[in-house]
C-alpha cells in the first residue's frame, strides 16, 4: 500500500480584524486541522522560555507583567509605533514560530487538508510555502470597528496597526480563494461551506495539477 499523501497545505491570511480567526474556527468545526501562527507566537514566549527572556532584554522589562506574562498591549504599542522595532521583534520570534509550526504540520497525516493561519503571509513573502492561499477580505471601516471593540484600542493605535500592514490589493493578489467578510455570520458561514467543499476537491487532485 502506498503511503497516504501529505494533506494539502492551505495558508489563510487577511488583514488585522478581517475575520481570519472566525473563518478558521468555522473550518475547525468541520473537522479541519488548524494551526494559528498567532497562537504559536504566544506559546513560544510563555513565562520561563528563553525566547521571552530575549524579548524582554531587547524591549525592556516593562513589557512583562507582574506574573511574568508578556504584556502584549505594551509591546504592541512599541512595535507599531516604529517599523524598525517591529522588524526586530519579528526577527526574534519568526524562526521559532516557523519551526514549531512545521513540526505540527508535519505530524498531521490523516486529513485531506490543513489550514495554517498566517496573518503576515504577504509581508513574509510566504505564499510559496502553501499549496493554496485563502485571503479573508474586509472593509477597513469594519476592521477599525472590530479592533476598537475587541482590544479597546484607541484611534491612533488602530491607525498604526492598519498602516503597518500590506494593502488589501496585495493580499487579494496572492489568493487562489477569496472570502468576503463584509456581511453577517450567516453569510460568512455559507462562504466557508462552499470553500470547504472546494478545498476537499482540490485535495483529491494530483499535487502537480494544483
Amino acid at each position: 500500500m502506498s503511503p497516504r499523501p501529505a494533506p494539502l497545505r492551505v495558508g489563510l491570511t487577511g488583514g488585522i480584524a478581517s475575520g481570519k480567526s472566525t473563518v478558521a474556527r468555522l473550518l475547525a468545526d468541520r473537522g479541519v486541522p488548524v494551526i494559528d501562527l498567532d497562537q504559536v507566537a504566544r506559546e513560544v514566549v510563555e513565562p520561563g522560555t528563553p525566547l521571552l527572556a530575549r524579548v524582554a532584554e531587547r524591549f525592556g522589562a516593562g513589557i512583562l507583567q507582574a506574573d511574568g506574562q508578556l504584556d502584549r498591549r505594551k509591546l504592541r504599542r512599541i512595535v507599531f509605533a516604529d517599523p524598525a522595532e517591529r522588524l526586530a521583534l519579528e526577527a526574534l520570534l519568526h524562526p521559532a514560530i516557523l519551526a514549531r509550526t512545521e513540526e505540527r504540520a508535519g505530524a498531521i497525516r490523516d486529513a485531506p487538508y490543513l489550514v495554517i493561519v498566517h496573518p503576515l503571509l504577504v509581508e513574509h513573502q510566504a505564499a510559496g510555502r502553501y499549496d493554496l492561499v485563502v485571503t479573508v477580505d474586509s472593509e477597513e471601516a469594519q476592521q477599525r470597528a472590530r479592533l476598537q471593540a475587541r482590544d479597546g484600542s484607541d484611534a491612533r493605535e488602530v491607525d498604526a496597526m492598519l498602516a503597518a500592514q500590506t494593502s488589501r490589493a496585495a493580499r487579494r493578489a496572492v489568493a487562489q480563494e477569496l472570502i468576503h467578510n463584509t456581511g453577517d455570520l450567516a453569510t460568512l458561514r455559507t462562504q466557508v461551506d462552499a470553500l470547504h467543499a472546494r478545498l476537499l476537491e482540490a485535495a483529491q487532485r494530483p499535487r502537480a495539477a494544483r
